[in-house]
């Protein structure tokens, strides 16, 4: 149980920038995108304010799995892992992935018909497919971390 002490203090410093990092992308960077987009490209000015909603939804979904992350790490190291509180940020962290991928599948319907070049839908085919897979990882890692609670449970009853 050492080496994952070691690993939190390390993991909360990435964390942390990575929080920071996509604060600047919300607030500067992807409205700076659509707006030059919507100047270079009038034909596409329409899409300037729902692609920003739908970029900072994305970005403001991975921040919420951070905070998820950083919570769970503070149960690590006060040793509280195995509970149902663990439980319910595991959840939060499952409902913010599903949304992130309806929102993708909903972008992917929408533009995959009119992209005439196949790679711009395929690589948003490998997005949707990768956060499926984490998605589904997290639902796994759920029902292990059930597992191990009750398992944790019975063995502070028999002691």
């Amino acid at each position: 149980m050492v080496g994952e002490y070691r690993a939190v203090a390390p993991l909360r410093v990435f964390l942390v920038l990575l929080f920071g990092i996509l604060v600047v992308f919300q607030t500067l960077s992807l409205p700076g995108q659509f707006a030059y987009m919507a100047k270079e490209s009038p034909d596409l000015a329409y899409l300037r304010w729902p692609m920003t909603a739908v970029s900072v939804f994305g970005v403001l979904c991975i921040q919420v799995v951070i905070v998820s992350t950083w919570k769970l790490l503070t149960m690590v190291r006060t040793d509280r892992i195995f509970s149902a509180a663990a439980l319910v940020w595991v959840d939060v962290i499952v409902w913010a992935v599903v949304a992130a991928w309806t929102t993708l599948l909903g972008v992917f319907l929408y533009f995959a018909p009119k992209w005439s070049d196949p790679a711009m839908p395929l690589l948003m085919l490998l997005t949707l497919i990768g956060v499926a897979v984490l998605g589904l990882l997290m639902v796994v890692m759920r029902a292990l971390l059930r597992q191990a609670t009750a398992l944790r449970t019975d063995m502070e009853a028999v002691i």
